[in-house]
Order: C-alpha cells, then structure tokens, then sequence
C-alpha cells in the first residue's frame, strides 16, 4: 500500500509540476503577444480643409485594425471603433469622442480631420514586415 501511495504522490506531483509550467509558459506567451502597443513613427502633413499646406509633421501611430491612435506633439487621438459599410467600397471611419474625423486610408496611411480649427493630419506610415 505504501508503494502506491507513493506512486500516486508523485504522479500527483508531477502532475501539478507539468501543469504550473503550462500555466507558466501561456503566461509568457500571454506578456510576449500583448508587450504594451508599439506603434510606429510615421510622417504626417497638414493641411487645412481647403488643401493648403500647413506643414510636415511626425506622429505615432498604434494600430489595432478595428481602431488607431495618434499621438501628435500636444495630443493623443483615439479613434474609436472603425465603421464601414463595405470596406471594399468605404474607407472605415469613425467620429472622436472630441468630434474629430478619423478614417483608415489604407494599412499604412491614416488621416485626421478637425473641422473646427480648420485641419487634416495625414500619415503615411512605413510598410509592415510580415
């Protein structure tokens, strides 16, 4: 009995040796998948309503697909969650909780648009790597 018993601790302790590293492994693959969002420097252009040029400028970009941010020399702009009726067709877009225009151009280029104060930020972004 005491041999069996034996058995069945280690096995236990096995078993929950294998399962904490489990737990262990899927939270570094966890940390590793969600390191905080990078986001890229991209070149931007601003321009007011009408198209004349205001300037160059640089702004960070975090792209999660259904949404971005950009965070330029005095603010950060959150887009909100990307609407389009048919992306094929539609450019996604979305109306800041400051009321500005955001729209996804294309997977490397975003546009911002404050009507108020008369300006359209666009950036272009450089290529993603796949």
């Amino acid at each position: 009995m005491v041999w069996q018993d034996k058995a069945i601790f280690n096995e236990t302790g096995f078993s929950r040796r294998v399962r904490r590293i489990g737990v262990a492994a899927a939270l570094v693959l966890l940390t590793a998948c969600s390191g905080g969002e990078q986001g890229m420097i991209c070149q931007g252009n601003l321009q007011t309503l009408d198209g004349r040029n205001l300037g160059n400028l640089e702004g960070k970009i975090v792209d999660r697909f259904t949404s971005f941010s950009v965070t330029l020399p005095e603010k950060v702009v959150e887009s909100g969650p990307l609407h389009s009726a048919d992306r094929q067709q539609y450019v996604p877009a979305a109306v800041t909780k400051e009321g500005w225009l955001a729209m996804r151009l294309s997977d490397t280029r975003f546009m911002v648009v404050n009507a108020p104060q008369d300006k359209v930020f666009t950036f272009s972004c450089p290529s993603r790597s796949i």
